[in-house]
């Protein structure tokens, strides 16, 4: 029988640093995973992994900082893992970044402009596939290994002032579907994670809530309003944790037929 057991399996997890890769990297090493921790942050990277082994948690972490968007910088992210570990068991795709914009601005405020729709497509979907291309190769060559994307229930519902964001995150569908299809008989899968609304991080900061509300036409205090006041028929907005403990299912041996679709993690949110 088939256990939650991921005992010196070896994860990378990209955007560890903080938010909902920080709550993955820590449920994945309280089962005993190894943890790679990637991300930009030199500083928060470095102080998680200093918690992390100083923890009495079975496994081990340490912290490569990497750029998602490079690929070079990101093939050497997951020679490091091997070097380090021996293998790469697990990819969690969740680096991502969101800038709430208008694609058309009468005032000229938040208006979308190259750099920033380029920062969001670079990190959120060359991101993605950069990585997955990088450690799939490890992958293939053993003939197992679990892909995991960070999409969004956003993504297939389109989001006020988050249009980019949320095609970005749309992307992530399609690559799920394609990329199980492609590296199933390798015996890689590749499973897709769609959270809703979640607990705050620091992603979610005063200026990115300035921001969205100045594209709804609301303040401050209504968008965190809304957050709580959501159509989610739990009645409350998601925990960190929650979106962990799918991931850790997920690259368990419990989920060894899930390939090629995306999980909902949004407490039945819809449009309604």
């Amino acid at each position: 029988m088939a256990s939650l057991d991921l005992q010196d399996d070896v994860a990378v997890i990209t955007g560890g640093a903080s938010g909902i890769g920080k709550s993955i990297a820590w449920r994945l090493l309280a089962e005993g995973a190894n943890v790679v921790i990637a991300d930009v942050d030199i500083e928060r990277g470095q102080k998680l992994i200093d918690e992390m082994n100083s923890s009495e948690m079975d496994g081990s972490a340490i912290f490569v900082k990497a750029d998602v968007t490079d690929r070079d910088n990101v093939r050497q992210l997951a020679s490091q893992a091997v070097e380090k570990f021996g293998k790469i068991d697990i990819l969690v795709n969740n680096a991502g970044i969101n800038v709430p914009r208008l694609l058309v601005d009468p005032a000229g405020k938040e208006e979308l402009s190259q750099d920033i729709y380029n920062a969001m497509m670079g990190v959120n979907v060359e991101g993605a596939v950069w990585c997955a291309q990088a450690v799939a190769r490890h992958m293939v060559q053993r003939g197992e290994g679990v892909i995991i994307n960070m999409a969004s229930e956003c993504a297939l519902e389109g989001s006020t002032g988050q249009g980019v964001y949320a095609a970005s995150k749309a992307a992530l569908y399609s690559f799920t579907r394609s990329w199980a299809k492609e590296l199933g008989e390798h015996g890689v899968r590749v499973v897709g994670l769609a959270p809703g609304i979640m607990e705050a991080t620091s992603l979610r900061n005063e200026e990115y809530d300035r921001a969205l509300a100045y594209t709804r036409g609301i303040s401050i205090e209504e968008i965190n309003a809304a957050y709580e006041n959501a159509a989610v028929p739990l009645k409350r907005v998601g925990k960190l944790e929650e979106v962990a403990d799918v991931v850790a299912f997920v690259a368990s041996d419990m989920a060894g037929y899930i390939t090629g679709t995306v999980i909902n993690i949004s407490g039945g949110k819809s449009r309604a």
